[in-house]
């Protein structure tokens, strides 16, 4: 049952008996709400997302599967969902940041993780630029596009297997490079945790290094440095 009504106290919304909104965050934080939506069901997302139309803020939901993004863009006005990165994005309040990521990837397995992380960039306000298929395996790919790479304020490196691309990209750029391993990967990339720890055990500074498969992390990171660079 889809319900569809909601009691807001101090900024929290009771929607039916399955969610608790924050609607506060966005004063709090400077960030919209994000829905991790994986293990809802259709009917629950439409709650959700309509108590935060109604309350005329943006919302962001990750993770989303096909058929709750449907639910969702059929239920509420100006819902849009994205296959790919799996992402549902509701228009509505929130505050853009200013600046530049650049989104690469090793290869176009990682689509779907680099995706997640250009779509959050983008809905939190920042300019997104994609760089994909820029792996180590064939370094020239990634050499031919550093020129522009360089233009970023912050750098998104998505990669599996053995989880060099954000290690190369770190010696060759100026700016904070956050790294995200990715499940991508034969039998000893064990399901992303070989790029993990090679990642965290790289020789170049400035690398910071989220969770395996963590798009939206890398990207909700990208976004406060970029809003710290803002108020400077």
């Amino acid at each position: 049952m889809v319900m569809s009504e909601y009691d807001a106290t101090d900024g929290v919304a009771q929607v039916g008996d399955f969610a608790r909104l924050d609607l506060a965050r966005l004063a709090r934080t400077g960030m919209a709400e994000t829905v991790y939506c994986a293990g809802k069901t259709p009917e629950q997302a439409v709650a959700i997302f309509a108590a935060f139309a109604r309350a005329g803020q943006a919302a962001l939901g990750t993770r989303c599967s096909a058929a709750v993004g449907a639910a969702v863009e059929a239920a509420v006005p100006g819902a849009r969902y994205e296959a790919v990165g799996r992402t549902l994005q509701l228009p509505g309040a929130k505050r853009p940041v200013h600046g530049q990521v650049a989104v690469c990837t090793g290869g176009t397995a990682d689509l779907p993780v680099a995706e997640e992380a250009a779509q959050t960039a983008a809905f939190f306000g920042a300019e997104v630029v994609r760089f994909y298929d820029v792996g180590v395996a064939g370094l020239q790919r990634l050499l031919g596009q550093l020129e522009a790479i360089r233009r970023a304020d912050v750098v998104i490196a998505v990669a599996g297997m053995e989880g060099a691309l954000a290690t190369v990209l770190a010696g060759l750029v100026e700016v904070p490079v956050i790294a995200v391993p990715t499940s991508v990967g034969y039998g000893a990339a064990f399901g992303g945790l070989a790029p993990l720890l090679a990642m965290l055990n790289g020789c170049a500074e400035g690398v910071s290094v989220v969770n395996i498969d963590n798009g939206f992390g890398a990207a909700a990171q990208a976004c406060r440095m970029l809003r710290l660079r803002n108020k400077e």
